[in-house]
């Protein structure tokens, strides 16, 4: 494709998907370009380097989190809907979270999603500074939660592309990690006590519960300033 006719929109589109394909350590501007029908030449035209379009990858993916109408929404249920489309779309792009580790990311994408995440908070009738720490609060427990699942798909694509029996390499390693638990007694009951259905809906359960414990903390923080449920005066957050 000639440099006229390449936009960074394809570049960035293309980018994502080899990212979501070969992870961090297959995106090439050679290979790139040769998904684009273009020299990498044209491809570095556009996005200046390699660091700087991962960046623009790791912006563009933050447009797939749908944002809740605030006025049709109760807060809660905007948190809850902005933080599973987090969370869906982290482990929809396993490689985001070790760019995230390594690349300074803000751009129009994620800055979309915040802009909107405050006004959830702020509509419930948090104060501006409060707002702010609770949007921080959601998205690093949103951002932990998904780093467990979107490593373990990542690290499942790897066995994939390195070739091998892949459910015999996975069996291996997760008989190692129970040798290791067994060793220590909290583990060794906690595994023990699981059944076949525990496993199957952990991290769904981890993500309601720790989403729905945070969502209580903040409610109350927001009834102590509103006076809601007060005997006597209430001092409220902050």
């Amino acid at each position: 494709m000639p440099r006229e006719t390449l936009t960074r929109g394809q570049i960035v589109r293309a980018a994502v998907e080899l990212l979501d394909s070969d992870g961090i350590e297959g995106l090439s501007m050679r290979q790139l370009g040769g998904r684009l029908g273009s020299a990498a030449t044209s491809v570095y035209w556009h996005v200046q380097s390699k660091e700087n379009l991962v960046v623009l990858a790791c912006d563009a993916v933050w447009e797939e989190i749908d944002l809740p109408d605030l006025d049709g929404t109760d807060w809660r249920g905007a948190a809850t809907t902005m933080a599973k489309g987090m969370y869906a779309m982290i482990l929809g792009h396993p490689w985001l979270v070790p760019a995230m580790s390594t690349h300074l990311v803000y751009g129009p994408g994620k800055a979309r999603h915040d802009d909107h995440l405050l006004g959830v908070f702020e509509t419930a009738g948090f104060t501006a500074r409060d707002a702010d720490q609770a949007t921080k609060v959601v998205f690093t427990f949103v951002l932990g939660t998904a780093v467990g699942a979107a490593s373990e798909a990542a690290w499942k694509a790897r066995l994939s592309r390195g070739g091998g029996d892949e459910a015999e390499r996975l069996q291996e390693t997760i008989t190692r990690m129970t040798e290791v638990a067994m060793r220590f007694p909290r583990l060794r009951a906690q595994s023990e006590g699981w059944s076949a259905d525990d496993q199957g809906v952990t991290a769904e359960h981890d993500l309601d519960f720790g989403l729905q414990t945070i969502l209580d903390g903040l409610q109350v923080q927001l009834d102590a300033r509103s006076g809601v449920g007060c005997t006597e005066p209430c001092s409220g957050p902050g």
